[in-house]
């Protein structure tokens, strides 16, 4: 059975002080050389090299460790497999970095295009810092713990996706945990909320056909680009009239194309957007929603509409009794409980929802010492070294948390 989390704390706490240091060397060699979705092979093997712990390549390019809690095993794959994975927690960390150039004037800031905006380093270094504080106790932790790296948070196809239906499947956790730093929190405080946290994310592209013509002529031809322009007027309009305004929900259209010059009607014209919602069914009333205002639309300009839908994150759902556990740990971890936070952003750890009750908190980074506010993504993000400490304790409060959820 998984043992109480009273004094796993405590122990887990100092071990991760003991490897700051480390981690904060592997956090700026992560910063310095980042990979993009897909390609973080160089990441994965610097992260493997610093585990106290053997570790398996998952999804092409990501890693997962595991800390037993067999008395006197000292490798990863000692003991018996079906003990193991009874009652594993999983806590999970992102590998990947985004196609941008960095802006920081830091002697470890990347210059080769891609950048850890978001994050990421962080959030790795953190959890082998656990990791390694966590095999110090290996024979006292209250639950098997797995360490997810996880590549291809930014990109499709997801990392999370692959894993959820593969590997980590295979491993069936009890739970999965994560951390997310974010500079809209007040330093020193962390946000963890049951219930939805983060909206779904859909992609759609959106096609009307026309008949071209002469600009002179306009009764000649049929005009997908008017009609296009009246079908994003019609669907942000909808979005206001069709999904519960208490209900978090949005439509964005971001990318308008069609035609070539300024007096000919062209043949085709094109949209691409995303679909936001915190409800499975608001989501669902979303796609409804566009297929039936494209086409609509369009054959009221005498045009034809279609859709193409691309499905992305559901809804995060943060566990409540997960959530509860941990909110009663944070004092002891030298954190306040911030504000409710949620948001209709996206993140693809909500696919591990399908797998095991899911727990996402968010570490704020707002008046950390030097840091300068920059919203996620931004160039000149530059998440502070100290929030890798805090990062680590936010994963040990999580892991205790589901730990003693996963007991009951």
């Amino acid at each position: 059975m998984p043992r109480s989390t009273d004094e796993p704390l405590a122990r887990l706490l100092a071990g991760i002080e003991r490897e700051l240091d480390l981690a904060v060397e592997l956090r700026h060699a992560l910063h310095r050389n980042p990979e993009l979705a897909h390609a973080e092979r160089r990441t994965a093997a610097s992260v493997a090299a610093e585990l106290p712990v053997a570790c398996e390549a998952v999804a092409e390019t990501g890693l997962i460790a595991r800390v037993q809690i067999d008395r006197g095993a000292t490798q990863a794959g000692d003991g018996d497999a079906g003990a193991f994975r009874a009652g594993a927690v999983a806590v999970r960390a992102e590998l990947d970095g985004l196609p941008i150039d960095e802006r920081t004037d830091v002697p470890f800031a990347s210059s080769n295009g891609a950048m850890h905006a978001c994050g990421h380093d962080v959030h790795t270094a953190a959890l082998v810092a656990l990791v390694r504080a966590a095999h110090e106790l290996r024979e006292d932790l209250p639950a098997p713990l797995l360490a997810v790296f996880q590549p291809s948070e930014e990109a499709y196809p997801s990392g999370a996706e692959q894993l959820a239906d593969g590997e980590l499947a295979a491993l069936a956790p009890a739970a999965v945990v994560a951390a997310h730093v974010h500079p809209e929190l007040p330093w020193g405080s962390v946000a963890l909320d049951p219930g939805a946290v983060n909206a779904s994310c859909d992609a759609v592209q959106i096609t009307i056909d026309g008949e071209p013509t002469h600009g002179a002529y306009p009764h000649r031809g049929r005009d997908p680009v008017l009609a296009l322009a009246h079908v994003v007027v019609a669907l942000h309009a909808q979005v206001g009239r069709r999904i519960d305004p208490l209900s978090p929900a949005s439509l964005t259209v971001g990318v308008l194309e069609g035609g070539s010059a300024e007096n000919v009607i062209p043949a085709r014209a094109r949209a691409r957007g995303a679909l936001r919602a915190h409800r499975q069914e608001d989501r669902q009333a979303l796609r409804e929603l566009v297929d039936q205002v494209v086409a609509g639309t369009a054959a009221a300009h005498g045009c034809r509409g279609s859709v193409q839908l691309v499905p992305g994150e559901p809804p995060l759902v943060n566990d409540a009794d997960i959530v509860a556990g941990a909110r009663e740990l944070l004092a002891g971890a030298g954190f306040q409980v911030a504000r409710e936070w949620r948001s209709c952003g996206s993140d693809d750890f909500a696919f591990f929802g399908a797998l095991a009750p899911v727990a996402m908190a968010f570490v704020g980074l707002d008046g950390a010492e030097g840091f300068r506010t920059r919203p996620l993504h931004h160039p000149e993000l530059l998440v502070p070294d100290a929030a890798v400490r805090a990062v680590a304790r936010t994963q040990a409060v999580l892991y205790l948390a589901a730990a003693r959820c996963a007991a009951r």
